[in-house]
């Protein structure tokens, strides 16, 4: 993770394995991650135009609704594959959470919606951030999302293998530890309780931090319907699955149960960086 690499195995897996768009639009708890992601993020964007620095953006998923709801955007990934999917739907180029290269200041919204994850050194995950802080403009807003620590605890039960002794182990690992090696399967992740996304977005000099549960408490039980034998889940259990995440939203104990999480906050009014 020297020189500003990724580890081998996350650009293996984004650029050689898994197709990033195709999962938020085909999967049953995809859908359910990019409808939260967009009603969360609509709630708190300044009105358009203004200027979205997608950082991690993948293959534009999320630059795209922005681009059809009137911002500028210009995304920033280091999967070169990504980078070339997205800049058929905005600026894009590959690059850096942790080294922008945008001027200071430069932007009203910094997203970070996967880089954060995928930085298990919290050296690593605090430099992100306070690059974030340092393009943004004072008072300008930034996303971060995190996997949830618990997520990897769920959707084990989902594939119906977490009594197996491997996957059993690997996911006690992950809860004492926060971190999955990447070994197989997924990549080299880190995994956030919601009060540590909290602190470490609070650190970077960000005020009025909220950290919401992406999926909800009923994600499961979606993507468990998909795994099973049949049609798959119902247009009504993903409305209800979605309710139950609307829902929850008061209620902070319950965000142990979501999937992701996205945290939000402002830079300071009247300073950058």
């Amino acid at each position: 993770m020297s020189n500003l690499e990724l580890a081998p195995s996350v650009m293996r897996f984004y650029g050689e394995t898994v197709n990033e768009d195709s999962r938020l639009r085909t999967s049953a708890d995809g859908r359910m991650e990019l409808v939260r992601t967009q009603e969360l993020l609509r709630r708190f964007l300044p009105p358009a135009p203004a200027r979205v620095l997608d950082v991690g953006g993948a293959t534009g998923i999320h630059a795209e609704w922005l681009v059809k709801d009137g911002y500028e955007v210009t995304l920033v990934d280091p999967v070169p594959r990504h980078v070339e999917r997205a800049s058929a739907v905005c600026s894009a180029y590959v690059g850096d959470a942790r080294e922008l290269h945008e001027a200071d200041g430069s932007f009203d919204v910094v997203q970070l919606l996967g880089p954060l994850y995928h930085l298990p050194d919290v050296s690593d995950r605090s430099r992100a951030l306070a690059e974030a802080c340092r393009v943004v403009k004072p008072g300008g807003l930034i996303a971060a999302a995190a996997i949830n620590r618990y997520a990897s605890l769920f959707e084990h039960v989902t594939y119906s293998h977490l009594h197996a002794e491997r996957i059993h182990d690997s996911v006690s690992k992950i809860l004492e530890t926060a971190v999955y090696d990447g070994g197989r399967g997924f990549t080299l992740s880190y995994f956030h309780r919601a009060d540590e996304l909290v602190e470490e977005l609070s650190a970077s000099g960000l005020t009025d931090v909220q950290v919401f549960g992406v999926e909800g408490p009923a994600w499961s039980l979606v993507k468990t319907a998909e795994q099973q034998p049949g049609g798959g889940p119902t247009d009504e259990l993903l409305a209800s699955a979605l309710a139950a995440a609307r829902m929850a939203e008061p209620y902070p104990e319950l965000l142990a149960a979501s999937s992701h999480l996205l945290a939000i906050g402002r830079a300071p009014a009247g300073a950058t960086g």
